[in-house]
């Protein structure tokens, strides 16, 4: 597990954009699901006539894109639209699952003119952003821009950096959806997490970009601050290559991490944004987390991924932006 001392600076979140199939940004995505919506329907990308599953939660335009654009790309793309003038010198992480899925699916001869390795994409945000493209690649299953989130603020915490853009995006490809398939992971009916009755999770299109900042940085810049990120944990439960550790340990290992650097404890946390996927053994796992954490304090716990689809590696950064909204309506 990483050494995620107790920082030495402030790190605030000072820009946050997501589109995905409930809503083309934040301000979409928050409406749709405090009206309780939600976007999975049946797939029409490619056939699931040999499977047992057929919904998830795709973005229709996506799909009546020409086989030579890169939805990766597209997404990416209104993602980085709202952001602002980043500030000099920030670094970048890019996130997501697997960047060449659709390098792997495409049938055009000339791969590699229109879909990407994970370290081409880097490259191709900080062109479009006109920055250096200095930073790295962060492929880490369903955690990837969350992992992303808190290396970026330790790198701001710690001094290394005064900026970091995480940047995220994800598909539902053929790939993914024959993968959960095959791991007998998704529903079959309707997602939903941390329900008694719940029977696995849906797939979603999605990108998400978060700036982190010091607070120099942002008054440098002019950037507001919209929040701060006061503590971050990542663990390893070294359990199972898909299967959580039913006792909950890394959860639990990454939390306590996370409260001890904020100065706080955990019965005073107000609200749990959980994975929430919706699969038996994952939602087991996440409330007996919580339950040791919090000893079955009553608070606020909630998913969105039954509204959204599980958008994999930019789950967690797409989850940050609907935070910031919640903290700021209240």
């Amino acid at each position: 597990m990483p050494d995620f001392s107790t920082p030495s600076r402030s790190v605030h979140i000072a820009a946050a954009s997501a589109t995905c199939s409930l809503g083309p940004d934040l301000d979409a995505i928050w409406e749709r699901l405090c009206r309780g919506e939600s976007a999975v329907g049946p797939v029409e990308r490619f056939s699931t006539d040999a499977l047992d599953y057929h919904e998830a939660a795709c973005m229709v335009d996506l799909d009546a894109l020409p086989p030579s654009r890169s939805r990766i790309l597209e997404l990416l793309g209104r993602a980085l639209k709202p952001l602002p003038s980043l500030p000099e010198n920030t670094r970048l992480i890019w996130t997501g699952v697997k960047g060449n899925a659709e390098w792997v699916e495409s049938e055009i001869s000339d791969r590699d003119s229109c879909f990407f390795y994970p370290e081409q994409y880097r490259r191709w945000i900080a062109d479009s952003l006109g920055i250096e493209a200095v930073g790295f690649d962060l492929n880490a299953a369903c955690a990837s821009s969350t992992a992303g989130l808190a290396i970026g603020a330790q790198m701001i915490a710690s001094g290394e950096c005064e900026s970091v853009l995480v940047c995220a995006a994800d598909i539902v490809s053929r790939f993914t959806f024959t993968g959960f398939s095959a791991l007998k992971a998704l529903s079959r009916t309707v997602c939903r997490p941390f329900d008694a009755g719940r029977d696995g999770l849906v797939l979603g299109d999605g990108a998400a970009a978060i700036l982190l900042v010091s607070r120099e940085a942002a008054r440098g810049a002019d950037l507001p601050l919209l929040a701060r990120l006061s503590g971050w944990g990542i663990a390893n439960d070294a359990n199972h290559i898909t299967g959580p550790a039913r006792d909950g340990c890394g959860l639990i290992a990454a939390f306590q991490s996370a409260i001890d650097q904020a100065g706080v404890d955990a019965g005073d946390v107000e609200a749990f944004c959980a994975h929430g996927t919706g699969t038996v053994y994952n939602d087991a796992m996440e409330l007996t987390a919580v339950e040791t954490l919090f000893a079955r304090r009553p608070f606020p716990l909630f998913s969105i991924k039954g509204a959204i689809g599980h958008t994999l590696g930019a789950a967690g950064a797409i989850e940050v932006g609907v935070c910031l909204r919640a903290l700021r309506e209240k």
